[in-house]
């Protein structure tokens, strides 16, 4: 006997493509969720479930691949949910799990901190690479 499909959810509002915060998330935080591109894909799919392209849509540098693997890492670490549809063409979504959705509230914690800390990680960041320049040239 074949299940019938879920229904389709409601679809949440479309991402702004300028949604990221230029400091937050920025690589001047010093801790990381996941990968590179985890914490930008929780933003995303904070307020409902996305579609990959919408996905790929706002993370501009993201690839493909890289994309894929970040949701396949957030999947099997139990932050992220994929659901298939089975519409006349095929519709798969990605989508917060209570575990991914209580990741958000130390993500807005780290960016206030990266916010409140932001001339000293710069300024640590700057001296980290005129040290590492001086090494170079011994």
């Amino acid at each position: 006997m074949t299940q019938n499909p879920p229904p389709l959810p409601p679809s949440p509002p479309p991402l702004d493509p300028e949604m990221f915060d230029p400091v937050c998330p920025s690589p001047l935080v010093p801790f990381r969720i996941g990968d590179k591109w985890a914490s930008l894909i929780l933003r995303c799919l904070q307020d409902g479930p996305r579609r990959f392209s919408e996905l790929k849509a706002v993370l501009r540098e993201i690839t493909a691949k890289s994309l894929t693997q970040s949701l396949r890492g957030l999947e099997r670490d139990g932050f992220v949910a994929r659901t298939e549809y089975e519409t006349p063409a095929r519709r798969v979504e990605y989508a917060l799990t209570p575990l991914g959705r209580g990741l958000l509230g130390p993500l807005d914690a780290a960016c206030e901190w990266t916010r409140e800390h932001w001339d000293e990680l710069l300024d640590a960041q700057e001296a980290g690479a005129a040290a590492a320049a001086g090494e170079g040239s011994r």
